[in-house]
């Protein structure tokens, strides 16, 4: 499969959409994700197979020193050939080569061997207060 990163390239909503339905188990929705991305992030990585979207992940920032890894999503069929890990690769050397000095992530428990092992993240403590009950 040959696949293209691009680090703050061109993607539709729909395909992210697509992605972000199937990579969290939800219903299609019609988010602005191509307005969101520009208002608020510091970048994003897309991968491209052919002319499919396959796989995407935000960088958001604190305009400084932080850089945070959101919405990792791989499609189902190109998932465990490495596209997640390379999506994160991408993200880390832009976020670096920005300034960021940390690069944060949080994620659910069935996700620490690819946060940890495959890319590299360390754990920390962290905190969560949900803000919607």
């Amino acid at each position: 499969m040959d696949i293209t990163y691009a680090w703050r390239g061109d993607f539709s909503n729909e395909a992210v959409n697509r992605l972000h339905a199937e990579g969290f188990g939800h219903r299609l929705l019609d988010d602005d994700w191509v307005g969101q991305v520009h208002r608020h992030s510091l970048g994003w990585v897309g991968a491209v197979a052919g002319d499919e979207l396959i796989g995407f992940v935000n960088v958001a920032w604190d305009g400084g020193a932080h850089a945070f890894v959101l919405d990792t999503l791989v499609a189902v069929d190109a998932r465990r050939h490495g596209v997640g890990t390379r999506l994160v690769e991408v993200a880390v050397d832009h976020a670096r080569e920005a300034g960021c000095e940390w690069l944060h992530v949080d994620f659910g428990d069935e996700l620490r061997a690819f946060y940890f092992e495959a890319c590299g993240f360390t754990p920390t403590n962290a905190g969560l207060v949900p803000l919607v009950l």
